[in-house]
């Protein structure tokens, strides 16, 4: 199957957030056992839909600025730019928010949270790489001039 477009974007981003939610609701109740899984899962949750929409306007930009690259394969080295690009941003937005629901300083929660996010920095560049084989790369308008 080759998806493409916006279709392509949304089941990305959706299957990526579904396993993530998992993921990171179990790993709030091994930090926090005092948390309920309710409460981690909530966390998850509300991580998940910020990542869902950066996931939707990054790979947007990542894929623009590609399409206008003279060589569109993505290589190692893409890739993990790709991935290094999207969690940094992605962690931008969500320690303020695990510092405030876990009522922990923004250091606690980014110390914290390196854990994860050395985790979904490979979780992100092995999810894609599947993704692309498993779907097939995005096309790209053909380049004029």
């Amino acid at each position: 199957m080759h998806l493409q477009g916006l279709r392509r974007k949304l089941i990305h981003a959706c299957l990526y957030e579904a396993i993530a939610i998992g993921i990171v609701t179990v790993a709030v109740r091994l930090a926090r056992p005092d948390a309920d899984t309710a409460e981690a899962g909530l966390l998850a949750v509300s991580t998940s839909v910020i990542a869902l929409l950066w996931n939707m306007a990054f790979n947007t930009w990542f894929e623009a600025w590609e399409a206008r690259q003279a060589d569109r394969t993505r290589t190692a080295r893409r890739r993990m730019a790709h991935a290094i690009g999207f969690e940094g941003g992605l962690a931008a937005m969500t320690v303020p928010l695990i510092a405030w629901w876990l009522q922990v300083s923004w250091w606690a929660a980014l110390l914290a949270d390196l854990g994860l996010l050395v985790f979904f920095l490979g979780y992100t560049l092995i999810f894609n790489w599947v993704f692309d084989h498993a779907f097939g790369l995005p096309s790209h308008p053909t380049r004029s001039g």
